[in-house]
């Protein structure tokens, strides 16, 4: 194999499919990435069984040429040494030459780096999917809805599935839900599907690929495809491709979690409430608990304390926009109220409390399209 890649080109994808390679895996040959000259171009994959990146850069495109390819072939390189490599070459342009018994040279400038290779027929075989059940949506969405729920997964390995985060579809609205069950964060959107009907249930992406997957899509409204199968999920981009496996297990059904009527509402700024629980949690957060009490005053009035026996107490006032319903005396963990609160884009917040041991929900007042779900803690 021999080809001249542009180095900006060669780097930005090394990036892109390295975030699929993992130090802990079994599989020795997936340590590296696959580098793959075709007269189309170059392809690099990563992987680590879970999540796999597959990024194509073509010879050429209408504005400019990318790659000259010398001669075809494939090779594998160890990752933690390449992908470094890589990003400190000097020269505009990367010469990649495979020698016999793998031997690979890369060539940049005045550098030259001599580097071991690995059988490529060894490297596994992306999965082929059924690309049957599909739908679009704009990236910057996709990111967003990933960055408004994925914080609420589960970190716990007892329950595999609430490590993931649930996409359900209906009517041409998908709705994404993560839950650790002592919160839940929802998040729906329309989607363009290429089936009239499409309907999706119990599809569960791990919350650690979404993680990967958000650090590659960007700030534009070009569409990803995403293509959904029994087992995996894949997201589809001009010249990248990001395979995850899905989650087994049944997730919780959580549309019936969520209450109808309520006994106290109240409207309020996220920026007042959200420095007014990094205040209280300042105190708190010494016993472990982040515990936080919200009480109702006359008027508009509400009161946060947080008392540690150790440090001491504080209390504050805020005055609400709107407070209507029963007085109401609740205890949270004022950390999980906090992450909700960071990825509401909304500066107003509407909170709905069904009484003092029951969930309490907390959506922005400027559209429907959100909802977190927060379990009381008890405190006697």
């Amino acid at each position: 194999m021999h080809f001249v890649i542009q180095n900006e080109q060669f780097v930005h994808s090394v990036q892109h499919v390295n975030k699929a390679v993992s130090s802990r895996t079994t599989i020795p040959i997936l340590t590296g990435i696959k580098i793959e000259a075709s007269s189309e171009g170059v392809t690099l994959t990563g992987s680590d069984s879970d999540i796999s990146i597959e990024s194509f850069i073509p010879a050429a495109d209408e504005e400019r040429e990318y790659v000259e390819i010398k001669e075809e072939g494939s090779i594998v390189l160890q990752a933690r040494f390449f992908a470094d490599i890589v990003k400190k070459l000097p020269g505009e342009e990367i010469e990649v030459i495979v020698q016999d018994q793998f031997a690979t040279t890369l060539r940049s400038g005045s550098v030259v780096f001599n580097l071991n290779g690995l059988d490529p027929e060894e490297y596994p075989r992306l999965p082929k999917l059924d690309e049957s059940r599909s739908f679009s949506l704009p990236q910057n969405l996709l990111r967003d809805m990933i960055r408004q729920t994925v914080f609420a997964v589960s970190t716990q390995e007892t329950r595999p599935v609430l490590t993931g985060v649930n996409l359900e579809s209906e009517g041409g609205q998908l709705t994404c839900t993560a839950t650790d069950s002592h919160r839940l964060a929802m998040r729906k959107a329309s989607m363009e599907s290429n089936s009239e009907n499409l309907e999706l249930s119990n599809i569960v992406i791990p919350g650690k690929s979404l993680n990967e997957l958000s650090k590659i899509l960007e700030d534009t409204d070009e569409l990803v495809e995403v293509v959904v199968t029994d087992s995996q999920v894949l997201f589809k981009f001009k010249y990248l491709l990001f395979f995850s496996r899905l989650l087994e297990g049944k997730y919780p059904v959580t549309k019936n979690m969520i209450p109808e009527q309520s006994k106290t509402q109240m409207e309020l700024s996220v920026k007042e409430l959200l420095q007014s629980l990094e205040r209280a949690l300042l105190l708190s957060k010494e016993a472990k608990n982040n515990v936080i009490n919200l009480k109702t005053l006359e008027g508009d009035e509400l009161e946060i304390t947080s008392i540690s026996s150790e440090v001491g107490k504080v209390t504050e006032k805020i005055t609400c926009r709107a407070l209507e319903g029963e007085e109401i005396r609740i205890s949270f963990n004022g950390k999980n109220i906090m992450d909700a609160l960071k990825v509401i884009d909304s500066e107003m917040v509407h909170i709905m409390f069904t009484g003092a041991m029951s969930p309490f929900i907390l959506r922005p007042t400027d559209h429907n399209q959100m909802l977190h779900l927060f379990s009381p803690v008890r405190t006697y």
